[in-house]
């Protein structure tokens, strides 16, 4: 079996992207690919590298591309920005703690917030603990499993530019072996699309894509990390956030 087919198998994919990962994991150097099957003390591990293609492409709307995997084993899950290590949103002192701890996760949400409505800035333009306590929570999701579900209902696909977090290189190093990846993967799902997603570009190592030319034909909408205080000032994130709205639970049919 080849380092393509037991990554690959190694993985939960939806069967619509079995082809174009194919595809694309032939432009990456099959001696890398070899060394990740060896060597267990990468993050996500081979059973998480694609879990973000669990969902369809029929669907997509978005690519989301981060930086890379969380540096923690329980936290990293292949799916960018989702921290496995968390589970509930909210707690008496506001967001819940693990929330609080995961800056980007933690920044994620008060953008939300913010541009859902459902709380204003304080007079230093921030997002208090104290402000989100006094918010009624009932009709609105409760855990991280309730909001990354909602983000793949609203199309987005959720990636890092660097997929492999590696203890012994820097994540722009490691994004390196995966660019040829990115660049095969995005054309393969423009021959294939009627419409393009939007790329979304969080962060300086993601947005190297943008350079890329296979990019070329995509909409694209790019932004600081969300690790950075700013993201929540983002107009153009703002904006994207409050079509969005992932925050308000589905009413039931």
């Amino acid at each position: 079996m080849t380092p393509i087919q037991q990554l690959l198998q190694a993985s939960a994919i939806h069967p619509e992207w079995q082809q174009p990962l194919q595809n694309a994991l032939h432009s990456v150097d099959s001696r890398y690919l070899q060394d990740l099957i060896a060597d267990p003390q990468w993050l996500p591990g081979s059973h998480q590298l694609f879990s973000a293609f669990r969902r369809d492409r029929s669907h997509c709307r978005y690519i989301l591309f981060g930086e890379s995997p969380y540096p923690r084993r329980q936290s990293a899950n292949g799916i960018a920005f989702y921290d496995a290590a968390v589970d509930e949103i909210w707690s008496d002192a506001g967001l819940s703690k693990a929330v609080n701890r995961a800056t980007s996760l933690r920044n994620i949400m008060k953008t939300a917030l913010l541009a859902e409505g459902l709380l204003q800035p304080d007079s230093a333009g921030k997002v208090t603990q104290g402000a989100i306590v006094q918010l009624d929570k009932q009709g609105l999701i409760q855990t991280i499993d309730e909001l990354f579900s909602a983000l793949q209902q609203r199309g987005l696909l959720l990636l890092n530019a660097t997929p492999v977090l590696h203890p012994a290189r820097k994540p722009q190093i490691e994004a390196r072996f995966w660019s040829d990846f990115v660049a095969s993967l995005l054309q393969q799902i423009q021959q294939h699309s009627a419409q393009l997603p939007t790329l979304l570009l969080w962060g300086k190592i993601a947005q190297q894509i943008d350079t890329l030319e296979s990019a070329g034909p995509y909409p694209r909408l790019i932004s600081e990390h969300p690790y950075n205080l700013s993201f929540i000032q983002n107009d153009a994130m703002r904006a994207l956030f409050s079509e969005w709205k992932l925050l308000q639970k589905a009413n039931p049919d």
